[in-house]
């Protein structure tokens, strides 16, 4: 008879929905109810409940503020520098984020795998290319990069989004990573 246990959902203590503060466990539960699921880093970071009313404030005016960046677009930028970081969690979390925000099943594994060579624009490849050298070269950052960035038609503003994403990422990439935090199962088929 074999038994199959399930792999934790990370390295520190998960707290039950009870024992979670009014307001997270609200926000759990709209979550839940839109995707019919908790994301795992939902779960994870509500460990420490003041980051994770932090954390989620920076992601929500990063992610679903209006402008001239698509949330794919956004989504974009987050699965490529994860992948770069190895961060499991948002490669797979933000794939099938980015999948259904593209309307595309290929773009995040292309985009994942290497941005470069995946079927997107000119521009979100400059994109890209700005938000990697956030991401790994904030020091060399200079003229020609926002010159760049120009030429595809993104303003200062926009330069600012791509480097916030791109940062405010790394943070949760390296959190993801030490915490251990597990994917949930349900991301991997969405926007297949």
């Amino acid at each position: 008879m074999s038994t199959t246990t399930t792999p934790p959902l990370g390295r520190f203590p998960v707290p039950t929905l009870e024992e979670m503060p009014e307001d997270i466990r609200a926000r759990l539960l709209t979550v839940q109810e839109k995707a019919g699921f908790i994301p795992n880093v939902f779960l994870v970071l509500a460990h420490r409940p003041d980051e994770f009313r932090a954390f989620m404030a920076y992601h929500d005016a990063l992610m679903d503020k209006p402008g001239v960046l698509t949330k794919a677009e956004r989504e974009m930028i987050v699965v490529a520098t994860s992948n770069a970081n190895q961060c499991q969690y948002c490669v797979v979390a933000h794939g099938a984020i980015l999948r259904i925000r593209a309307k595309n099943p290929l773009v995040a594994d292309q985009v994942a795998i290497n941005y470069r060579k995946a079927d997107i624009t000119a521009r979100q490849k400059a994109m890209l290319d700005f938000a990697m050298k956030v991401a790994f070269e904030a020091f060399a950052v200079g003229d020609t990069d926002f010159a760049t960035l120009a030429e595809h038609g993104f303003t200062l503003e926009d330069a600012w989004d791509i480097a916030a994403i791109a940062s405010f990422f790394g943070m949760s990439n390296r959190m993801a990573n030490v915490t251990s935090m597990r994917p949930n199962d349900q991301f991997y088929t969405m926007g297949r």
